[in-house]
């Protein structure tokens, strides 16, 4: 059995309102597994979840490279702790190819954040036409060496498989393909950074998780949890939290 505790992050994105978030929050109350729980809502509610949160963590679902300063719209990981945040999200798919994030700057916020004392979930993940073309591999890889060379301490991270394929589509990697990229990248971390890192990280699956897909997926090897969104916002998320039970 893995030493790895089981992680279940439940990404909001843009949905909610406080009597919405105040039903997830009581559903959560009720969960006794041994999982660790980290919910990212809107930036606006995380002052008014860190006053209700129980048995779970609060993460920032983005944050930028900077304390302070002249950055419209932007926040920063000082402010993400400061309204009760330990955690935050970087390198999601939307923030890539919605909002047109690159490698270099997704890095720059990641070894900023871990500075200023943040968790990072670091997510990674191929198009559709990327993994048609056998490129799944090549790109994961290419996304996680940007972070490598400006990152000490990978014990603060945990990395999140997401095929942008299948993120909100209705598609779900099966299993056996999910594991399978997993193992490859628990692969590079050992060549990469090191046999302590390969053998800690825990490395997520997100990609139109379900209650029900969740417990197949939990049982492979190499996938430590999921980083879930839409399913988040619905009862079933108690099931995903307890896939591992």
């Amino acid at each position: 059995m893995s030493s790895r505790k089981f992680f279940v992050g439940g990404n909001w994105k843009m949905n909610g309102s406080k009597g919405e978030l105040d039903n997830l929050v009581n559903l959560l109350a009720k969960n006794s597994s041994e999982t660790e729980v980290v919910v990212a809502p809107p930036f606006v509610f995380l002052d008014y979840l860190h006053n209700k949160k129980t048995n779970f963590a609060l993460s920032g679902q983005n944050c930028y490279k900077e304390s302070k300063g002249a950055f419209t719209g932007e926040i920063s990981p000082k402010m993400l702790k400061d309204v009760g945040a330990d955690w935050v999200i970087l390198g999601h798919s939307e923030r890539r190819h919605v909002f047109g994030e690159k490698d270099d700057l997704i890095a720059d916020k990641v070894a900023f954040a871990l500075k200023e004392g943040l968790s990072v979930i670091f997510c990674i993940g191929e198009k559709i036409e990327e993994r048609e073309n056998n490129l799944t591999e090549k790109i994961c890889f290419g996304q996680l060496g940007a972070i490598k060379d400006k990152i000490k301490d990978w014990s603060k991270i945990v990395v999140a498989y997401e095929p942008v394929w299948a993120i909100g589509t209705g598609k779900t990697a099966t299993p056996e393909q999910a594991q399978e990229i997993h193992q490859a990248l628990r692969k590079w971390l050992h060549d990469n950074i090191s046999q302590d890192a390969s053998n800690k990280t825990r490395i997520l699956y997100g990609g139109s998780v379900t209650g029900a897909n969740c417990k197949e997926l939990a049982a492979k090897a190499d996938i430590d949890g999921f980083l879930v969104g839409g399913a988040s916002l619905k009862p079933e998320f108690a099931n995903i939290v307890n896939s591992k039970n």
